[in-house]
């Protein structure tokens, strides 16, 4: 149980410390974590509709109109046309919004990949598989919890 209370700790502490970029960037912690998810796509080399970035967050097409109307205006994402499919919009981070994140968590960034010099390849090899497995368990977990909510409403 204490890997448990100190994945809880560590969760909390990350989402005190992004509620607090969220706070002092005037966004809300949704607008954060539609910027989280536009950029791990991204990173994967997914393309983000709207109505995706709507069900990755669980949002109706309202709030989702709305939250990207937002990000719009704030200059943080903007809307393209799938070169693909011209009928799909895209949504793309913005360069000031990585700007923006760099400014605010680069230094934990470095941190954090400091902290990890003091460990070997295997024990971070170690690290990243219980990570993956903890994150499987709970995003199931959600999974299921959202569809009991479904059907008792």
């Amino acid at each position: 149980m204490r890997l448990v209370h100190l994945l809880r700790g560590l969760t909390v502490e990350l989402d005190l410390f992004g509620a607090e970029f969220a706070s002092r960037s005037g966004l809300h912690p949704t607008d954060l974590r539609a910027l989280i998810h536009l950029l791990d796509a991204d990173r994967a080399g997914e393309v983000v509709t709207p109505g995706r970035l709507g069900e990755a967050l669980r949002l109706n097409s309202a709030g989702t109109t709305g939250l990207v109307d937002r990000l719009e205006r704030l200059g943080l994402i903007r809307r393209e046309r799938d070169p693909r499919d011209r009928r799909k919009v895209r949504l793309v981070v913005e360069d000031g919004a990585m700007e923006l994140g760099q400014e605010f968590f680069g230094e934990l960034i470095g941190d954090l990949v400091g902290a990890m010099g003091r460990f070997d390849a295997a024990e971070l090899a170690t690290a990243r598989r219980f990570l993956l497995a903890m994150t499987d368990v709970v995003a199931a977990a959600r999974r299921g919890a959202v569809g009991q909510n479904q059907v008792s409403q």
